[in-house]
């Protein structure tokens, strides 16, 4: 089959890799419809030091199940499926409780033996646990949104239900990619009045707008800060869609004494402001990595009926051998999110 793999920072390459087989009775064999690139997947890109073997690359795609093992229950050849970006029992007892990012059989696609998702084919550990049935036809337009459920969609979810946004509220969202957009979607759908969207990017922004955005600030910094404050007073929830230090400067800037800060964005910082200052104000910082697979089923019923269209953040669509371009058209900021499709 044909794979995305990346041998250091700026080299990512389309080669031949061994055919995925059924290793564990649990596992699925996957044949990848359509995939992406992760804003995730860039700091690697950005960062990563040279590897002689190279790592196997994506973790958001949906497909049509070729093969399961002997313990798969509920999923047959044919079934077309989405795979959250981390892989689960969905029976353990972080599971249980809708933690499948800390499941203790999970683990990451491209790690340990896994196929990443940027490829033709995938063999899919705890199949049953992990893939989500989808009730389309493989040719159907809604793809892109299923796909979507795979990671961006769930994460902004995420950062609205750990930030505890409620109908009224006014919510900043830091950050006009893919994530911030669709947290700007999770924002609306819980009742939000306010949606403030930090961007400067102006076809960005105006998608988040479209997406439910009420206010859009391009300003940085103290002045960004300053603005929003202007516009709102304050705001009582922030979606902290970056994971840069200006990024969580900003939202504690903008956040109301009691109010909630989700983070996100992976952090590229290791430390940041909870000292006596915050300490005094009682706001609280959550969010994290998002347990996709709880969320999946819950957000399905919105993409299969159209309340909400994730998928639009998909802006370019490339071919699997066309895979280094979609990096380099990421990282240049050229394109907001590409959708591979192999």
């Amino acid at each position: 089959m044909r794979a995305a793999v990346m041998y250091k920072a700026g080299d990512v390459r389309v080669e031949d890799r061994p055919d995925p087989t059924i290793v564990d009775s649990t596992d699925a064999v996957v044949r990848t419809l359509a995939a992406c690139v992760c804003g995730s997947d860039l700091w690697p890109y950005r960062s990563m030091p040279a590897t002689g073997a190279g790592r196997p690359m994506g973790h958001e795609f949906l497909g049509v199940v070729e093969e399961t093992g002997a313990d798969v229950a509920g999923l047959a050849p044919g079934d077309l499926v989405v795979a959250p970006f981390t892989y689960s029992d969905n029976t353990c007892d972080y599971c249980a409780e809708g933690l499948h990012i800390s499941c203790r059989n999970g683990g990451r696609y491209g790690f340990d033996g896994v196929d990443g998702g940027q490829g033709e084919v995938v063999r899919v550990p705890y199949a049953a646990g992990t893939l989500v049935k989808l009730p389309v036809a493989a040719d159907s337009a809604l793809l892109p949104s299923l796909l979507a459920l795979s990671d961006v969609m769930t994460t902004g979810h995420h950062g609205a239900v750990t930030a505890g946004v409620i109908r009224g509220d006014a919510v900043l969202v830091v950050g006009d990619g893919a994530v911030g957009l669709c947290a700007v979607i999770a924002a609306k759908r819980c009742g939000a009045e306010r949606i403030v969207l930090a961007g400067r990017h102006r076809a960005r922004t105006d998608l988040g707008r479209e997406f439910g955005a009420t206010d859009v600030v391009a300003e940085r910094g103290e002045e960004g800060v300053a603005r929003i404050r202007e516009l709102t007073g304050g705001v009582d929830k922030v979606i902290e869609a970056v994971g840069t230090r200006q990024a969580l400067d900003t939202a504690l800037g903008a956040v109301l004494d009691g109010g909630t800060i989700s983070r996100l964005g992976v952090p590229q910082y290791e430390q940041g402001p909870i000292g006596p200052a915050v300490f005094m104000r009682n706001v609280t910082l959550t969010g994290g990595a998002s347990p996709a697979r709880a969320y999946i089923e819950q957000l399905l019923p919105d993409v299969l009926d159209g309340t909400i269209v994730p998928g639009r953040v998909f802006d370019r669509a490339f071919s699997l051998d066309q895979t280094p371009d979609a990096y380099r058209a990421m990282a240049g900021r050229q394109v907001l999110k590409a959708l591979i499709r192999p």
